[in-house]
């Protein structure tokens, strides 16, 4: 290792470490901090992060990549080395064009921000997060301006979570799925309330919940070694370090899918970041740089392996014992039809697999409209009513069940909501892949064994870290581009059994 690429290690370490700071204090902020924490951490991570993004857009990072580019030119392209340079390259460049004291402002703002959302949400009122947003949208706004000009003011936000993803090509895969889902919920629908789901909505003890989420997911191969579950408003995932990788899970005494699937998705996501390599620690080879594709990791443990059929020949058994009252006189194929029953539903994270794109759908419109000016914050609430009760037929009842669901809005996340129906599309595209060099998985599921597909995952997408923007490592772990064909045809395959379309 050259002196110069020691030191560009070193200065990128620095960084990382601020930056694992400030992760700490953020999920401690959303797990244990008292209410009137809030305004002190809000300063203590505003200047954290100002710090983090002071040192890494200082000259002294570009002056070393200037040094060492040239260097890597006949050097293999596809090292971790080479692709540090150009992944820290990409990164730095953009960070270049925002102020440190934008991105100050933008911190506290948002630390601020989540503490009202909770309160709001907790009592359906939207004016108390209003101010907020408001002023949460016009910096986001603002951050799309340092990037001018640009083809949509949604680009720039786009990229952060998906490099090189642009609002046009989201609106493609959109509207070339949307009118295959709708097609198929209308074909469910005409079948008649012919799936019963009553089961789910019984008393389940929380403890109960709490553990059986638990037994599973350290089946899945979730490392407490190096990670931990807490409960939280909103189910998140949070890596510190590849050894220090934690999650978040929300129950609700009076329904069961809730907290399991929550702790399913967000295992998947710290598969993924127990997967990466320790040897990109205090890089951003270790960030993720593809939503989409952590994404795909999430909805991958939480729908291909935690809503099937073999997933639940194997823990059915074990859930019933846990809930005999509850359980004890439903059956296996009752149970299974119940989790994967489709219907318009007011919670996005509580959505079955037909329609949660819809939902996502929904959001990405609504946030492109805030973003170009077309939509003010005042009538977002009616936005989003008009526009459930136009994709799915229902309206909220209030603001708590309807546009202050998610935590995105508060932590100024604009851009990432549609990596989670690319998420889905890219789960069934490497489901498609891992069976075809995997005959057997769905055998070994019903086993309980999920070793050869964390092992398969681990060898065709976490080892790669944030070496590869997501249009290079779907090919390289599929051998195609991201398309819509495979989602599909699992949607069909799966809810034609289930409703014998």
């Amino acid at each position: 290792m050259t002196d110069a690429l020691r030191d560009l290690k070193n200065v990128l370490g620095e960084v990382a470490d601020l930056r694992a700071a400030n992760s700490v204090l953020s999920w401690d902020e959303q797990t244990y901090m008292p209410p009137g924490g809030a305004p002190g951490r809000a300063i203590v991570l505003s200047t954290l992060s100002r710090l983090a993004h002071e040192r890494f857009v200082d000259d002294r990072i570009g002056e070393l990549l200037d040094h060492l580019e040239p260097e890597m030119s006949g050097a293999d392209l596809d090292s971790d080395d080479a692709r540090l340079l150009s992944v820290t390259r990409r990164v730095y460049e953009k960070d270049r064009k925002v102020p440190s004291q934008w991105v100050a402002e933008f911190s506290l703002e948002t630390s601020l921000a989540q503490q009202d959302w909770q309160k709001a949400r907790a009592t359906a009122d939207f004016t108390l997060f209003r101010p907020h947003l408001e002023k949460i949208v016009g910096l986001r706004r603002q951050y799309a301006g340092f990037f001018a000009p640009y083809d949509s003011v949604y680009d720039p936000l786009l990229d952060d979570f998906e490099p090189g993803m642009k609002t046009a090509t989201v609106r493609a895969i959109f509207d070339a799925l949307r009118p295959q889902q709708v097609e198929l919920v209308r074909a469910i629908a005409a079948k008649g309330n012919v799936v019963d789901d009553r089961p789910l909505h019984k008393a389940f003890d929380e403890k109960k919940q709490w553990d059986f989420g638990m037994e599973i997911i350290r089946r899945f191969g979730y490392d407490l070694e190096h990670g931990r579950q807490d409960r939280s408003a909103h189910p998140f995932t949070t890596d510190f370090w590849t050894g220090d990788v934690r999650i978040t899970t929300r129950l609700r005494p009076k329904y069961l899918p809730t907290g399991m699937f929550g702790s399913f998705h967000e295992a998947g996501h710290a598969l993924y970041g127990q997967g990466i390599p320790a040897r990109f620690d205090r890089t951003l080879l270790a960030s993720r740089l593809s939503s989409t594709v952590h994404e795909s990791q999430s909805r991958t443990w939480e729908n291909l392996v935690g809503r099937s059929r073999a997933f639940w020949k194997a823990f059915y058994p074990r859930l019933r014992e846990i809930f005999p009252r509850q359980l004890g006189e439903v059956s296996l194929e009752a149970f299974y039809r119940a989790i994967n029953k489709v219907g318009p539903s007011l919670i996005r994270t509580d959505a079955d697999e037909a329609t949660y794109n819809l939902h996502i759908m929904l959001r990405f419109e609504l946030e492109l409209a805030l973003m170009e000016g077309s939509l003010a914050v005042a009538d977002l609430p009616e936005a989003w009513n008009a526009r459930m009760q136009e994709y799915l037929g229902i309206t909220p009842p209030h603001d708590g069940d309807g546009v202050l669901q998610d935590i995105h809005w508060s932590v100024g996340a604009f851009g990432y909501f549609p990596t989670y129906a690319l998420g889905n599309l890219l789960s069934a595209q490497l489901w498609e892949a891992a069976e075809k060099e995997i005959p057997d998985l769905t055998k070994r599921i019903a086993r309980k064994d999920f070793s050869g597909l964390l092992e398969w995952l681990r060898t065709r997408v976490h080892q790669f870290g944030g070496k590869y923007e997501a249009v290079e490592l779907i090919r390289r772990a599929t051998g195609h581009p991201l398309s819509p064909e495979a989602y599909v045809r699992y949607l069909r395959g799966k809810f034609g059994e289930i409703y014998k379309l």
